[in-house]
């Protein structure tokens, strides 16, 4: 086989490190995909500064077996017990776990400007904490909250309803029933969410609220920031402790890690076969979404990747095979001479010490 030339193991060392770039890139991009998504990063913004590492993990029910409110309260006091157990109770409990639930469905709006449909999401807990969506005017709804009839408008159902977004305190009517503008809130704007949110229109409104607007109303989503003492400790503490039934417990610290990430490469085909009769909302549909576009990144990022590495192993073999063939043929020939003669001073030394006047 010809040689190489110069020019040649240029081009090919051009080429190398044209792929690795391109590989690295990927890489990145895989696991930056999840950083656009805000409701991926509960345990994050709950962790701030302070040194306790925290998990988010979110529950999501099935449609016919969706969870009441004393189901939800009966959980918290089972974390409370856990934490106990864990030596973790000395801290303030409040700030060891953070939670929210919601479900979602549909209510007709009615003002003095106009009325219609609107999508509505029912929240409880601090699920402004899991889902920070910009505030355009008003306040969120907390737990703290002593009147249940305040809603969030999104922006679109603001404009359409009110023909503006400076509201708060504005009256409406929802199944008839009186509430208030409790203020305006805009989507997210990242393109994941952008096309996950399919429902229109919509508000947000407080769980008691929507459970005397619908009294067989039921959780279907449920989402935890807990301590993390321990690798795995929170995500096996709710598969044992939350009443799941058929439905779905997802870890959503650390899904985009590149490796993670990969892994979903060996699903596809499957992640779109849903048996367990869970809907999910449109934050994990732009999750879910945004996992499949990481996880071609990361195969495209292998692949990128094969010939560098192929490269730098067969020239390391080469390298190997040529270092060897010089140190057979020319290096160990002048060593062991030097060895030999090395010896041979000795042992003339060693002799002429043995018999002095004799040389």
């Amino acid at each position: 086989m010809k040689a190489w030339t110069k020019k040649q193991w240029i081009r090919f060392g051009i080429l190398n490190a044209a792929l690795l770039c391109l590989a690295i890139l990927c890489a990145v991009l895989s696991g930056a995909l999840g950083g656009r998504l805000e409701a991926q990063k509960a345990a994050q913004r709950w962790q701030g500064e302070g040194e306790t590492e925290f998990t988010q993990v979110s529950c999501y029910l099935p449609v016919d077996g969706q969870l009441s409110l004393n189901e939800i309260y009966r959980f918290r006091y089972a974390i409370l017990d856990k934490l106990k157990e864990a030596a973790l109770d000395g801290d303030d409990s409040q700030t060891l776990f953070v939670d929210a639930w919601s479900s979602t469905g549909k209510l007709n709006v009615a003002t003095e400007h106009g009325k219609g449909e609107a999508a509505a999401i029912a929240v409880g807990g601090s699920f402004f904490h899991f889902h920070p969506l910009r505030l355009l005017n008003g306040s969120y709804l907390t737990e703290a909250d002593l009147m249940k009839d305040r809603v969030l408008l999104d922006e679109d159902l603001a404009w359409l309803l009110y023909g503006g977004t400076e509201l708060e305190g504005m009256e409406l009517k929802l199944n008839g029933v009186p509430f208030v503008v409790g203020g305006v809130i805009r989507r997210e704007e990242d393109s994941f969410s952008r096309r996950a949110y399919t429902a229109g229109q919509g508000l947000y409104l407080s769980w008691d609220a929507w459970k005397t607007l619908n009294e067989n109303a039921g959780i279907s989503c449920y989402e935890l920031c807990l301590a993390e003492p321990v690798k795995g400790f929170t995500v096996n503490f709710v598969r044992e402790k939350f009443p799941i039934g058929q439905g779905e417990i997802l870890e959503n610290t650390g899904r985009f890690g590149f490796f993670r990430l990969l892994g979903l490469v060996g699903q596809f085909g499957k992640r779109s076969m849903q048996t367990l009769g869970v809907v999910y909302p449109y934050w994990e549909n732009a999750a879910r979404s945004a996992e499949d576009w990481g996880a071609l990144l990361a195969l495209f990022a292998v692949l990128l990747s094969l010939c560098p590495l192929v490269s730098a192993v067969l020239l390391l073999a080469r390298g190997f095979k040529r270092g060897k063939e010089k140190f057979s043929e020319d290096l160990w020939p002048r060593w062991r001479d030097a060895l030999e003669e090395a010896i041979r001073k000795q042992e003339r030394k060693a002799w002429e010490k043995r018999h002095p006047g004799q040389v």
